[in-house]
């Protein structure tokens, strides 16, 4: 299973308003107006897969729906899938997983054969760097496509994918809830300049909402393991609200953003006085070895400027005196 456990996103699962605001804010319309939110009910819990012996532990929340005029109940399966490459085994992990939960139910007599099995919604939410490009049926899997009479005998299993990645600045600030800023915030990278701007949208979220304390205690304990995992440098015993805490925190950003310009003026600098004493020794030489190239890729800005003062001091003399 993915790295979650480090990422502080199973405890926010754990709290009702977070699965609210994942299905409203990130799930199509038709499906969470059928919900009431008001009848979540937690079914977290490990499971034992019985085809490999693998022990996993997931996010499952059950909700009431009613759909023409019948209320059923319906199993939210939250996977929880953080790693930087894109797992194109996903849907036969799901028809897996999903079957040894139903498995599961049986055993456990939440039902029975004769009662039937509830519906069931996966939903694989996904922060990696790379867009998501795995299929989203396991039937897609099944190539050459079999004739007709062979198709329906074949499995099917869709899940609804929620890629934080693909979410823009501007859509997560149409979605105000405390989720679409913890989004924003994983979205920002290691910039700490997208990061200032993403942590000061979250705690204008936090101030408007009517749980606020309850909010900023989830958020806090969330961000707190997200910066560390950052190595931010920032003293976290010391933030104990953003809220609250919320200047300190601006300045260990802005402290971190000032760096982090100062560098890349550098990285500026250094790049110019690489292109200029690269032209210039190209214009002298010729077509330079692999070595030169190699030594000015790793030197300093100060020692490349260095460099091309030394060449043109010695262009200079060679045009006064010849050479």
């Amino acid at each position: 299973m993915a790295n979650y456990h480090d990422t502080g996103y199973k405890e926010l699962f754990s709290h009702p308003e977070f699965v609210q605001q994942l299905i409203e804010g990130f799930a199509p319309a038709e499906i969470s107006a059928l919900m009431d939110f008001s009848t979540l009910t937690n079914h977290s819990g490990n499971y034992i897969t019985p085809l490999f012996e693998e022990k996993f532990e997931d996010v499952v929340w059950s909700v009431e729906i009613t759909w023409q005029g019948v209320t059923q109940r319906v199993f939210l399966y939250i996977l929880l899938e953080f790693q930087s490459s894109v797992d194109h085994t996903m849907p036969i992990r799901l028809l897996h997983y999903v079957a040894c939960f139903y498995d599961h139910l049986l055993k456990s007599r939440v039902t029975t054969p004769g009662e039937g099995l509830p519906p069931v919604l996966p939903i694989v939410l996904y922060n990696g760097s790379r867009r998501w490009s795995a299929e989203p049926d396991i039937y897609s899997m099944i190539r050459p496509e079999p004739p007709s009479f062979l198709q329906v005998y074949q499995p099917h299993l869709r899940y609804y994918l929620i890629d934080e990645g693909r979410y823009t600045d501007e859509e997560l600030g149409l979605r105000q809830s405390p989720l679409s800023g913890v989004f924003g915030v994983e979205n920002a990278g290691q910039s700490w300049e997208a990061l200032q701007q993403a942590v000061n949208r979250i705690v204008a979220i936090i101030q408007a909402d009517p749980n606020k304390e309850r909010i900023d205690r989830i958020i806090t304990r969330w961000l707190k393991r997200h910066l560390h995992r950052l190595e931010a440098g920032i003293d976290l015993d010391r933030l104990a609200s953003l809220v609250e805490d919320k200047a300190m925190l601006a300045e260990n950003l802005e402290n971190l953003v000032k760096k982090e310009r100062q560098e890349g003026r550098q990285e500026g600098r250094q790049e110019e006085a690489r292109r200029i004493l690269q032209r210039l020794l190209t214009k002298r030489f010729g077509e330079l070895p692999t070595w030169v190239r190699a030594k000015l890729e790793t030197a300093e800005a100060g020692q490349l400027e260095a460099w091309t003062d030394e060449i043109l001091v010695a262009e200079s003399l060679e045009a006064l005196f010849g050479e």
